[in-house]
């Protein structure tokens, strides 16, 4: 099964060079890279530029003005260009297990949201990764990130915990999921109405879960490393477009992917 990469980003181009280090050590390649780059500056577009030249990953730079948050239109627009059946989705600080890609593609089923695992990494680890421009995990045993268990990589356990499948909205990541490609146009994709950081891929998820789209976690697999940084705080208006899909069980936003196909 082919598969396309996305990689959202903003504006952090030392962070995005270490996670595209870190697709390139895939044990199961992507067919291809896509960045989702919501406006970034010339810095971002140099790193992508070089990475090109001896990258044997096709990469393509989705490129958009920088006209404030506009992240759901970023991601369509992005999955609209994707040649594969299969799509995955991370952000630009999240650096990435080798088997990462072979774990989602692993588990990849029709009519399913995969959430994988995320590893919070201490401000202090993350300094040092960034200022030495290389990554080592961190051990169960050190205290470089937040959240140890999810440091483990255990697929027998992966492959018991995941055969629960529910439609809960409790800790979605958009920064660390993946689904067929047609699962995300008959919802419409992103809704390009959030204009602000917070819910956007919750309502997404909740449209999918309308559409009779089941969640599943890879429990100890589909790992990822996320560099630290403050995150911002949600807007209530994002709140209540959340709110909105739930009470309507809505499946198709109006602004959405579709208008880039």
């Amino acid at each position: 099964m082919n598969c396309s990469l996305i990689i959202t980003t903003y504006n952090w181009p030392e962070a995005l060079s270490l996670v595209l280090s870190s697709v390139e050590s895939q044990t199961s390649l992507p067919s291809e890279i896509i960045i989702a780059d919501d406006g970034s500056n010339q810095n971002t577009r140099v790193i992508i530029e070089n990475f090109s030249k001896h990258s044997f990953i096709p990469i393509i730079h989705s490129w958009q003005s920088d006209k404030g948050f506009r992240l759901s239109k970023s991601r369509n627009r992005a999955i609209a260009r994707a040649q594969s059946e299969y799509i995955i989705v991370i952000d630009g600080d999240m650096i990435l297990h080798q088997n990462f890609i072979k774990d989602h593609k692993k588990f990849a089923l029709k009519n399913t949201y995969i959430q994988g695992s995320r590893v919070l990494l201490q401000p202090d680890f993350s300094n040092k990764i960034l200022k030495n421009k290389s990554f080592q995990k961190p051990s169960f045993f050190s205290n470089d990130s937040k959240n140890k268990f999810n440091v483990l990589r255990i697929p027998l356990l992966t492959s018991i915990l995941s055969l629960k499948k529910s439609q809960n909205l409790s800790r979605i990541r958009g920064c660390n999921f993946s689904l067929f490609k047609e699962d995300i146009i008959k919802v419409n994709g992103f809704n390009e109405k959030f204009k602000t950081w917070g819910k956007e891929d919750s309502e997404f998820v909740q449209r999918l879960f309308n559409s009779g789209v089941y969640r599943r976690n890879l429990k100890f697999s589909g790992i990822q490393y996320h560099l630290f940084h403050k995150e911002g705080s949600s807007n209530n208006d994002n709140i209540g477009l959340l709110n909105e899909s739930i009470k309507n069980k809505s499946v198709y936003c109006k602004y959405g992917i579709k208008k880039y196909l």
